[in-house]
């Protein structure tokens, strides 16, 4: 019987071609032995097996054959052999990353929301006013998911201006961390369009009134303090990372000359 379709990768590993797996659970399962039998004696340290939904009745059988889960989507799932006892398998993505938007107007008011749905509090009442922000989004830059959210959740048109912080922590959502980037943006308009699915009130709020309100997180404060405080860091380029699409820095900018 013909071995498993798969190709060496650059560390030692060796990754089945998933658009080659057959459908019948007991070919696969004669062909998994097999080939498992024959990478072992080429000296492989890993296998790396993607299984598509539609072939989703065979992970089953590869987990019967040692294999664990490495990560899934939406439509493929992600599975892992170690051939060689200790061999390294880097693991899938571990962080969140979230950005808010600290967008102050000409009347040095701040633009803050107000989400529907927030963790439950008992000994707060009314609104619990925060920067407007999000997740991003697989494959957007960190100024465009910040100018992106505010809009969505605001209506409010504005324009990356610099990064001015950031804050990590761990034990988020599943488990995983967090990454959330606090931006200096630029407001391009002035009225309100609410998002009302997740928030239940959008104010232009005086910033003295922002900093000296109790009922707004010291976290919050603090972070508008600093934004106001500093300039922070723009989007500048790197020489040799031209791909506007892939990569994005923020730093001083460079002299290329000195």
């Amino acid at each position: 019987m013909e071995l498993i379709q798969a190709a060496p990768n650059p560390f030692g590993g060796v990754v089945v071609d998933p658009g080659a797996l057959v459908g019948d659970a007991s070919r696969f399962r004669e062909q998994l032995a097999r080939s498992l039998e024959a990478w072992r004696a080429d000296d492989y340290k890993v296998v790396w097996l993607e299984v598509p939904i539609s072939r989703a009745a065979l992970v089953p059988i590869a987990v019967d054959a040692g294999f664990s889960y490495h990560h899934a989507d939406a439509s493929n799932v992600l599975l892992t052999l170690q051939l060689e006892a200790g061999a390294f398998i880097p693991p899938y993505a571990t962080h969140y990353v979230g950005v808010g938007g600290v967008v102050v107007n000409d009347a040095n008011e701040l633009l803050v929301v107000s989400e529907r749905y927030k963790e439950w509090n008992p000994y707060r009442k009314g609104f619990s006013f925060k920067l407007p922000g999000g997740a991003l989004r697989p494959g957007e830059h960190v100024a465009e998911a910040a100018v992106r959210e505010v809009y969505e959740e605001t209506g409010i048109q504005t324009r990356f201006e610099s990064l001015v912080c950031f804050r990590h922590w761990h034990g988020y959502r599943y488990g995983k961390s967090d990454i959330y980037f606090v931006c200096r943006l630029s407001p391009q308009s002035s009225e309100i369009v609410m998002q009302e699915e997740e928030i239940e009130a959008c104010v232009w709020m005086p910033v003295e009134e922002v900093l000296g309100e109790s009922s707004i997180g010291k976290f919050t404060r603090d972070i508008v303090r600093a934004a106001i405080d500093s300039s922070g860091i723009s989007p500048s380029p790197m020489e040799g990372f031209s791909d506007a699409e892939k990569y994005e820095f923020f730093m001083p900018p460079l002299d290329y000359s000195v």
